[in-house]
């Protein structure tokens, strides 16, 4: 099934595809990668996790088998479907307000990215609206070199070729991303709207939010652990 898509936004191939062109078939078929690892060695063991844009449950299956607790929002009732043995909330996360702080809340997926700024702005509310006072946001930031180096692909040694294939300058310093998602029997491309942010231009939007960097998780300063300013 293909639903209306947002402006600027598109996704093809076999299954659901939800209105920001994610194919659900193919996101099931995506194997996690080392984001159960940084996420365990930065928050407390046992965390209360809020998993924002959750998916299919790629990452949220292994959190919960780490012994973390997660509840897992996702806008697609599709994607939720695939979630098993976690709270799940179906709605936008930028309206979201559950009246609940959690001691983790997980902004993944280049999700910071959004074309729109003020869609940005309500993600990075929600995350401080649900973050605990002693707790931490995760934020997965794009790659410095994420819209320069293009085209480029990868071979994932579990049998699927990822390839970026354009990176194209739609104005107010958004760029159009195609993407394609190859594998031995199917085939799946998604286009959207992300807006490249440097390190500092990052770091800005979070202290508009009212959130500061404690420190960048990994060597390429993808993943980052922020708290609430003044903690």
């Amino acid at each position: 099934m293909k639903r209306k898509m947002r402006e600027g936004y598109e996704g093809t191939g076999p299954g659901a595809i939800t209105p920001d062109g994610c194919a659900v078939e193919l996101y099931s078929r995506l194997p996690v990668g080392n984001e159960p690892d940084v996420i365990t060695a930065a928050v407390p063991a046992g965390a209360h996790i809020l998993e924002l844009g959750c998916g299919v449950g790629r990452v949220t299956h292994p959190l919960l088998e780490r012994g973390f607790t997660v509840t897992a929002v996702d806008e697609s009732a599709e994607m939720l479907e695939r979630v098993r043995a976690a709270r799940t909330i179906c709605g936008p996360i930028e309206k979201l307000d559950l009246g609940e702080r959690f001691d983790v809340v997980m902004l993944a997926s280049f999700l910071v990215h959004a074309g729109d700024t003020e869609v940005r702005r309500g993600l990075l509310r929600t995350c401080v609206r649900h973050v605990a006072e002693d707790g931490c946001v995760l934020i997965q930031r794009e790659g410095e070199d994420f819209h320069a180096r293009v085209p480029r692909e990868r071979v994932d040694p579990a049998g699927f070729t990822v390839r970026i294939v354009s990176a194209e300058p739609v104005g107010d310093g958004v760029d159009s991303v195609h993407v394609e998602y190859e594998f031995p029997d199917a085939v799946w491309t998604q286009t959207f709207l992300s807006r490249p942010l440097t390190k500092e231009r990052f770091e800005e939007a979070l202290g508009e939010a009212g959130l500061r960097v404690d420190r960048y998780l990994t060597e390429d300063g993808t993943w980052v652990r922020a708290v609430p300013v003044g903690a």
